[in-house]
């Protein structure tokens, strides 16, 4: 269903004829997709102890990106 939806020409077209508000698009859709992100780890994670949940948080993220092998580097390209 999403696939026909994002191959359809006016679609396509539209985003060639607008980068700029195609790229304001997305940037919003990437900060609703965080905030929505956020409020749930501020709900679930350890909602009476914010500091534990903030150092919890930087710990999963952390080990994630380790797990991940990502590097600094990684950035650059």
């Amino acid at each position: 269903m999403f696939k026909k939806f994002k191959e359809d020409p006016r679609l396509v077209e539209l985003k060639g004829r607008h980068p700029n508000g195609n790229a304001i698009v997305i940037i919003l859709a990437i900060v609703m997709l965080w905030r929505g992100v956020w409020g749930l780890l501020d709900t679930y994670l350890f909602p009476g102890s914010p500091t534990l949940s903030y150092l919890i948080s930087i710990a999963i993220g952390g080990l994630v990106l380790h797990l991940d092998d990502f590097s600094i580097d990684n950035l650059k390209r």
